[in-house]
């Protein structure tokens, strides 16, 4: 239910759109509200669930049995980016992956270097979602990842995340959260409680607010949701804290909301900073990787972890409506440029140009 999902869930319907047979395999075969709305508004599509977690080999058996109806097969995240280079030895066609962080785990693995560039070496291309992630996977990959001679060179390049600007700044926003506001300004992060997000700055901003003033609704799941929440009531702010839980109309969401923030230690590109720059409201992020290359210029920067520049930006935010209106403003023209039919665009241009080699 992250970022990944959702922007595969909006680009099928749409590849579709154009003439292609587009399906969806998935590794851990829960229903989920992407999976029965993907699946609602696309009956013709097939949807392979494979069993139950992430990293069973046997799916391995599997997806080569499945590859081979299709021309091209592209992956998202780490287990499916390897089972599937490894199943390429079993039949014949073409690997698109997508890389989505500018950092994880494992890449502070020195043992598994080898195996990701044996990995990414299967890859017919590999798309990454924003300049800088394109960067750190080339200073991690190393030599002729980086050599601007080499054909592994010119199998990487960069297709900017989109969403639909549009939709989400036509949507008419939830009337329940609207009253529930209580003449508060609420202040909106969209993100799982997972390790590259970081709510807790968000809730010790909050606690250096006035309290009749401002409330925090976070959006999303996972598994950092309890370490939250105890964290806000240690600050004594649980009150002000609306955990919304998961998710299908972040349209609506945002359009009730006052300010957007993006709290994070790491990002690739994250859909939930366009989508919040979209809604044409003021969005606030932290001045790290993945956010600092669409916010700067348009949306406000705060240092990494600093809760007390974070609660002085949303202040100065609800005090000065000119100030507001401009930063809102300059977010929804900068959101324009990210728009979902350009990034589709792109991937069917990476599809086309593969197709004759398949």
């Amino acid at each position: 239910m992250g970022g990944a999902e959702k922007l595969v869930s909006e680009m099928i319907p749409r590849l579709r759109a154009m003439g292609h047979t587009v399906d969806l395999a998935v590794f851990n075969g829960e229903e989920t509200p992407l999976m029965e709305k993907l699946r609602a508004e696309n009956p013709a599509i097939k949807i392979y669930k494979l069993g139950h977690g992430y990293y069973n080999p046997l799916y391995i058996l599997k997806l080569s049995r499945i590859m081979r109806n299709y021309d091209i097969v592209h992956t998202h995240n780490s287990s499916p980016q390897l089972f599937v280079a490894i199943a390429k030895v079993l039949c014949s066609v073409g690997l698109v992956s997508t890389e989505h962080t500018t950092s994880n785990r494992k890449r502070s693995w020195k043992w598994y270097a080898p195996i990701e560039s044996w990995m990414y070496g299967q890859y017919d291309h590999v798309i990454c979602i924003s300049g800088i992630a394109e960067q750190k996977l080339r200073e991690y990959m190393g030599g002729e990842w980086q050599d601007e001679t080499s054909d592994r060179y010119k199998r990487i390049s960069t297709i900017n995340n989109g969403v639909d600007v549009r939709a989400i700044n036509d949507a008419g926003a939830d009337e329940g959260l609207l009253q529930i506001k209580d003449g508060r300004r609420a202040i909106l992060m969209v993100a799982g409680f997972r390790e590259a997000k970081d709510q807790d700055t968000v809730v010790r901003a909050l606690s250096l607010l006035g309290k009749e003033k401002f409330e925090v609704w976070f959006a999303g799941v996972g598994v950092r949701l309890e370490t939250v929440k105890a964290l806000a009531a240690q600050l004594d702010v649980a009150d002000r804290i609306r955990f919304l839980g998961m998710r299908t109309d972040i349209p609506r969401v945002l359009k009730a909301a006052d300010m957007v923030v993006m709290s994070s230690h790491w990002e690739g590109l994250s859909l939930s900073n366009i989508e919040g720059m979209a809604s044409g409201k003021p969005f606030i992020a932290s001045d790290v990787n993945g956010l600092r290359e669409v916010t700067h210029g348009y949306g406000i920067l705060f240092p990494h972890q600093d809760a007390q520049a974070l609660a002085n930006i949303i202040k100065q935010l609800h005090d000065n409506n000119a100030y507001y209106n401009k930063v809102a403003d300059a977010c929804y023209r900068r959101a324009l440029q990210y728009d979902i039919n350009k990034m589709v665009a792109g991937y069917e241009q990476v599809y086309t140009s593969l197709f004759t080699k398949v």
